[in-house]
């Protein structure tokens, strides 16, 4: 008996990183799932994990894309328990000072539309479903989210935003649905892009030099996360053992806020 034998997920962004791991470990609970991504030959790894998986090629800071992957979602599997979000872009911890006059608009926009807007569309698009089976939504926060130095000012602040929209929609959408979050730290094996606007998006933060032993020498636990590290937390906020939690965010971050 899995966790979430029955289930079924759609996890937005799912095609590399964390959400992969994610998706995978679903599978192995019990879970059926929609993947919505928007690389064309990470949707084709995707097609392999089997008959349990859907994939829709898309972008998701589209609402058309969104509803097009609840719904093929939804017609796959029947329904739709939990919405996940795993979407995101990174500046490299470039502070405020050194994003150039004439590029700060737009680098705020490319920011916000991929970190906080997108989140906002899949839950927009996944919320009627949501409401049928009484289900959930889990938004992918970050270290970043609680402390600074984690990002530079515009990851930081798009991530501060997503802690809001988990407490905030998480009252709005009571009783029928549940809005929890997980705040991963910082992980192996990630693809988290960096921002196009500043010339960063050919840099990948899970190339970065020395990362295992970065990560390590960041938090108490002496731990270089991996994606289905993760994977834990996201399965208990689906799970029916998580009925009584709503607008909570679980730190899956190694204990970094025990440095002291």
């Amino acid at each position: 008996m899995g966790w979430l034998d029955g289930k079924v997920a759609l996890a937005v962004g799912g095609g590399s990183g964390i959400g992969r791991g994610v998706v995978e470990e679903f599978m192995r609970e019990g879970a059926s799932i929609g993947v919505l991504e928007l690389n064309p030959d990470k949707c084709a790894e995707l097609c392999e994990l089997g008959p349990d998986v859907t994939v829709i090629q898309g972008d998701a800071t589209s609402l058309e894309d969104n509803k097009r992957a609840v719904q093929k979602t939804v017609e796959t599997f029947g329904r739709l328990d939990t919405l996940m979000t795993f979407v995101g872009i990174f500046d490299f911890y470039t502070p405020l000072s050194k994003i150039p006059e004439d590029k700060l608009k737009a680098a705020f926009d490319e920011t916000f539309e991929t970190n906080v807007g997108s989140y906002l569309l899949s839950a927009k698009a996944a919320l009627p479903e949501l409401k049928k089976s009484g289900g959930s939504i889990i938004f992918t926060v970050s270290t970043s989210g609680f402390y600074p130095g984690r990002g530079g000012i515009l990851y930081v602040a798009s991530k501060f935003a997503v802690r809001g929209m988990v407490i905030q929609l998480a009252h709005e959408v009571a009783p029928e649905v549940r809005v929890n979050g997980v705040a991963p730290g910082g992980t192996m094996s990630t693809d988290l892009r960096g921002l196009k606007s500043i010339g960063l998006n050919q840099r990948s933060l899970g190339n970065a030099p020395n990362r295992e032993d970065d990560l390590r020498s960041r938090t108490p636990l002496r731990l270089a996360m991996r994606p289905k590290d993760h994977a834990g937390a996201y399965i208990y906020l689906a799970s029916d053992r998580a009925r009584g939690i709503t607008g909570m965010i679980i730190n899956s971050d190694g204990g970094i806020g025990v440095r002291g």
